[in-house]
């Protein structure tokens, strides 16, 4: 079955970059002979079809959905799949003023104000953009029409940036703290690693082994420092473990002094505990 896979992997890598030279060569008018353009169009179909069966054994093996699509689709092309139908769904929930991973007895901590002008200054900026090149294609229907989709696209790629930024606050709740920006990131942090937590602003951030920095606006505006390293994956996968973290916060301060009040909180929850049984003294002895 791997061996299956491995061909089935390498003939997708093929036929991808085959088609797109095949509609770049349609869209700029070259006659492509019909022999090929059927043969394209039937490896396509022949390579579904082997996808298809191979996820249905695949299921009959014992995985689930999920792992079956991830034996099929190397994981960079699921994230990126995934990242592009999340900022799709954050229009939706946004619209709908909705958030996600907020539940009852959690803290949300928006983080998002600071860049909301830069994005609705892109979007506005694409906007213009699609309605000039509608204008200077109006002559070239099938251009018109492809370049029309991106750039519809596009304005709806920067809205949904904002928006999922929107939708997926930091939150603090009684065992971690979650961080997330936009669609791709969102790490969570146990609060008994929290070595140190500070109101810390800063525009410049170095790339360093150990570090990650959440800029919003080019700015970070929260410290945390960790005891023990949290895992905080990158774009297209891979493990990345990191000791401090930076973040940027609405109402930064009020965060600090929030997660301060859990983390000591929890730190007090031991000594609390044990008080009672230390200050009760010796057992009273009734006499017989």
């Amino acid at each position: 079955m791997k061996a299956l896979l491995r061909v089935l992997r390498a003939l997708a890598y093929t036929a991808l970059p085959f088609e797109l030279v095949l509609a770049v060569c349609l869209v700029a008018g070259v006659r492509i002979p019909a022999g090929v353009l059927f043969g394209a169009e039937l490896l396509v179909v022949v390579l579904c079809a082997v996808e298809v069966a191979a996820y249905a054994r695949l299921r009959r093996s014992g995985l689930s959905a999920r792992e079956a699509v991830g034996e099929l689709v190397p994981e960079p092309v699921l994230r990126l799949i995934g990242h592009e139908l999340r900022l799709m769904a954050s229009l939706v929930l946004w619209a709908g003023r909705r958030r996600i991973g907020v539940t009852a007895g959690d803290r949300a901590f928006g983080h998002a104000r600071d860049q909301a002008a830069l994005m609705y200054g892109f979007a506005f900026v694409c906007l213009v953009e699609t309605v000039g090149m509608s204008y200077l294609l109006v002559d070239l229907p099938v251009v018109h029409a492809i370049v029309l989709v991106l750039d519809v696209y596009t304005v709806l790629f920067v809205l949904g940036l904002h928006a999922a930024s929107v939708i997926r606050p930091h939150v603090l709740s009684d065992g971690e703290l979650r961080l997330r920006q936009a669609a791709h990131v969102d790490v969570r942090v146990p609060l008994d690693r929290i070595a140190s937590v500070r109101h810390e602003l800063l525009f410049t951030h170095e790339k360093r082994d150990g570090e990650l920095n959440l800029a919003v606006g080019s700015q970070t505006s929260v410290t945390v420092e960790l005891t023990e390293p949290v895992d905080a994956p990158r774009f297209l996968g891979g493990r990345r473990l990191v000791t401090v973290l930076r973040f940027h916060a609405d109402d930064a301060r009020s965060l600090v002094a929030a997660l301060r009040e859990r983390t000591a909180a929890r730190l007090d929850e031991p000594a609390d505990a044990a008080r009672p049984a230390a200050d009760a003294g010796p057992p009273a002895v009734t006499p017989g």
